[in-house]
């Protein structure tokens, strides 16, 4: 997670809401991403989605089985569905997102039986910090 906040701390320096995000597969980072939706002019480059593009050609593979997603806010419905077509095995996040968190606040997208694939959860990583970078940028941007 550590990897994670520090590449929210790069989108922060972008101008972009200070989210980043890692995938791990057998205890190494196979991908990393920052949200650059602005910068990028892209509403799909979510920190969890470029995450998972850089992990998938690295490992040269759409599926990231037995991969790990780190990221610093509950992800939203967008990522919640990559994490489902990816096949990543858990999602590690920090800081819930009360408007847009589809994990576990908003809606529970990963919790649907239906799913083809389910991913598991752990919530509250680092959520202190992740939650306070956050709050900084916002705080920075209504002043």
């Amino acid at each position: 997670m550590q990897q994670a906040l520090i590449l929210a701390d790069r989108a922060n320096e972008f101008g972009e809401v200070p989210v980043g995000a890692v995938v791990v597969r057998d205890d190494a980072i196979v991908g990393k991403g920052f949200n650059q939706t602005i910068s990028a002019r892209d509403p799909t480059a979510h920190a969890e989605i470029v995450a998972l593009r850089d992990a998938a050609q690295i490992l040269d593979n759409y599926r990231l089985v037995d991969s790990d997603l780190f990221v610093t806010i509950e992800p939203c419905t967008m990522c919640t569905g990559a994490l489902v077509h990816a096949r990543i095995r858990r999602l590690i996040y920090g800081a819930r997102e009360p408007r847009a968190g589809a994990v576990d606040s908003s809606i529970h997208a990963l919790s649907n039986p239906s799913l083809n694939h389910q991913v598991e959860v752990v919530s509250g990583v680092c959520e202190d910090e992740a939650a306070k970078k956050l709050s900084v940028f916002f705080k920075a941007k209504r002043n």
